[in-house]
């Protein structure tokens, strides 16, 4: 069996891969288990020049690897330069970190108390088509960096740049064996990961559906599990806000990446005396959204991953929108930037559409705009457009999601955690908290007493 991989901008086959089944993954685990005890040995400030040497690769095929993810994704290229640049900031960061998560020392009564953090063992991690190589990395860093080794299951869709990653790894100096990609459907190999029983641990990104899914196939080994689900973010913007600045910030906010990104912020919500004023600045600065080629240095958005993600990005949009642009009439799976009015009951705010449509919906007043954004099962992201810094603060304490940005529209940054509360999964990455996902922590008492 073979895999087929399309370029989404032209429909045309950049790559014909062998597909992984049950027994290539037995045989990947097989290997990261013999791998894993040789890397937990090598010395944290070895395992961090390893992972420095990585980084550096990364930096060295920049634009190789950005060509690679903007073919195989559709991303623009810029935008997929600029991600390559995160995938080598996050090896440098986590080559640093590898020395610097300290256990502790406890005063009791008789002796020392002492706290460790261990590798975990062989760790699965699944992630999705639409950051496949930023998202590798933030998987791979922590888990490498704790000693733990690793299979890994880049979507089948978009499988190209994770595989060049391994290459670059074992360039690095990066043993064999600590590294394993395979590429095959996520109801065999994933599956596979998740029950296998000498897997301890699954990081997973993806859909809040499938997410369910890994939970109930780790249990029966009570299975350490990552997860970083689907969003509905909300962007809310105070009528005391700069409004020119967030309506011009805001398109991104939803059409970075063909608004394929947990984190976009596809509810607009605006306080009602400023709806309009809003609502014409953002229709002006939508229809600014360079959207076209990806390898044209100027284009902002790419097309959509595939046919049947066009469809049902489609599936959304039942009603004559506030606006519409304009998308390529050609080969490639295309979709325009689409702002639509709604409530927060209809479909479009209720479902993670995964594609470039916001919806915009009015709100009253301070408690209506947290009412209103904390309605939804998601609680990934989010912005606070405001001047008022107690009000800010107000509402940041109490929207129920794990990311906010306070005039901004950024959520992820190598140094801090990101996670989701709610449906959108539970567990941090990035940052120091990332390092405990991927070690457990062991207690040592050792008496003094003669």
């Amino acid at each position: 069996m073979t895999v087929t991989v399309l370029n989404p901008a032209t429909e045309e086959t950049i790559a014909t891969l062998d597909e992984a089944g049950f027994d290539e993954t037995d045989a990947a685990v097989a290997r990261a288990q013999a791998a894993f005890g040789p890397w937990r040995d090598v010395s944290p400030r070895d395992r961090g020049r390893l992972l420095r040497r990585l980084a550096t690769l990364v930096e060295e095929h920049g634009e190789e690897l950005a060509r690679i993810e903007s073919q195989n994704v559709g991303k623009p290229i810029a935008g997929a330069r600029a991600e390559v640049g995160m995938v080598a900031d996050v090896f440098h960061f986590y080559a640093g970190a590898v020395d610097k998560k300290h256990g502790e020392t406890i005063p009791v009564a008789g002796g020392i108390d002492m706290t460790f953090r261990e590798p975990l063992g062989v760790v699965g991690l699944i992630v999705p088509w639409n950051f496949p190589l930023n998202i590798s990395s933030w998987k791979l860093g922590p888990a490498l960096a704790c000693g733990n080794t690793v299979v890994l299951k880049p979507a089948e869709l978009t499988p190209l740049s994770a595989l060049r990653l391994a290459e670059l790894a074992l360039e690095a100096g990066i043993p064999e064996g600590v590294i394993n990609v395979l590429v095959g459907k996520g109801r065999v190999v994933g599956r596979r990961l998740v029950e296998h029983p000498h897997v301890a641990k699954i990081g997973f990104t993806g859909s809040t559906e499938v997410g369910r899914s890994v939970m109930k196939g780790a249990a029966d080994t009570i299975k350490r599990v990552t997860l970083e689900l689907g969003g509905k973010s909300a962007n809310i913007v105070f009528a005391d806000a700069d409004l020119e600045r967030a309506a011009a910030a805001a398109p991104y906010a939803v059409f970075d990446n063909a608004g394929q990104d947990c984190c976009a912020r596809s509810r607009i919500l605006v306080e009602r005396s400023a709806y309009e004023r809003f609502a014409d600045l953002l229709v002006n600065a939508t229809r600014n959204v360079r959207v076209g080629d990806p390898t044209d240095e100027q284009t902002e958005m790419g097309p959509l991953i595939s046919q049947q993600h066009r469809e049902t990005v489609a599936s959304f949009v039942d009603t004559q929108p506030l606006f519409q642009g304009d998308a390529p009439n050609s080969k490639g799976f295309w979709f325009p930037c689409t702002l639509v009015e709604a409530s927060n009951d209809d479909r479009v705010a209720r479902e993670e559409v995964f594609g470039p449509v916001a919806a915009l919906i009015p709100f009253d007043d301070e408690a209506d705009a947290i009412r209103i954004a904390n309605d939804t099962p998601y609680g990934l992201s989010g912005s606070i457009w405001t001047e008022n810094g107690a009000r800010a603060l107000r509402v940041a304490r109490a929207l129920e999601t794990g990311v906010l940005s306070v005039n901004s529209n950024s959520s992820v940054r190598v140094s801090t955690p990101f996670g989701g509360f709610k449906q959108s999964g539970f567990g941090r990455e990035l940052g120091m908290h990332g390092l405990d996902g991927y070690s457990e922590l062991k207690n040592v008492f050792y008496s003094t007493e003669g």
